[in-house]
């Protein structure tokens, strides 16, 4: 479980890729410091596990589906990328709960600058279009944002944006985030939880449940 409060800028030295999977080697001197032989740290928003670490790098497996899903499968040797360790039970959530579990990648369709903030928007696939609202949270790369427009529900193609505070601009990979560049997404879990339970009511009404018995 993470925060979405990005603790370090970390670097991939080393990428290797076999025919379903990839390994990388990160450079990380903080997120390393205590980290063991299988414990969780999010790169790009992605929970990936240590198999094996030194004092400033730590190497993860990614698989095939975890590839297909994020930009992971982009990586590059000398890519900038945002880390996180695992949260601490008792500690303060910053930002929101993440699992490190992304839902897919989005693109980013514009950049807005502005004197002090800086304006993202991002697609919204129409699956996801019902997990995102205004004003409610949102992981990008592993960064805990709030959503600050929504794009109205009528329109073909949804769209979401966000925020960036200077802090935000310089600490992680948004920063340097441009048109037609990919990211991960990982929306709220409520959200989530939500979107099931109404799947599942729905499914189970009389209609249903009527045309279910008629066609037995």
């Amino acid at each position: 479980m993470f925060t979405g409060i990005i603790e370090e800028l970390g670097q991939i030295e080393h990428i290797s890729h076999t025919a379903d999977a990839a390994r990388l080697t990160i450079r990380g001197p903080l997120v390393v410091d205590g980290a063991g032989h299988g414990d969780s740290i999010a790169v790009q928003g992605v929970c990936l596990t240590v198999v094996a670490r030194t004092a400033e790098t730590f190497t993860a497996d990614v698989m095939a589906q975890t590839l297909s899903m994020s930009t992971l499968s982009e990586a590059r040797a000398g890519s900038p990328v945002n880390l996180e360790r695992a949260a601490l039970v008792g500690g303060r959530l910053g930002g929101h709960i993440v699992q490190g579990h992304i839902d897919g990648t989005s693109t980013v369709l514009a950049v807005t600058p502005g004197e002090a903030w800086r304006v993202l928007r991002f697609s919204l696939s129409t699956e996801l279009a019902p997990l995102v609202v205004g004003k409610g949270s949102i992981a990008i790369d592993g960064v805990s944002l709030t959503v600050s427009n929504i794009s109205p529900t009528t329109e073909t193609n949804q769209w979401f944006e966000v925020s960036l505070i200077p802090e935000t601009l310089t600490a992680t990979t948004l920063g340097e985030r441009a048109a037609g560049d990919r990211v991960n997404i990982e929306t709220d879990i409520v959200a989530r939880h939500v979107e099931r339970m109404l799947d599942l009511t729905a499914a189970r009404t009389p209609q249903n449940q009527s045309e279910t018995r008629s066609a037995s």
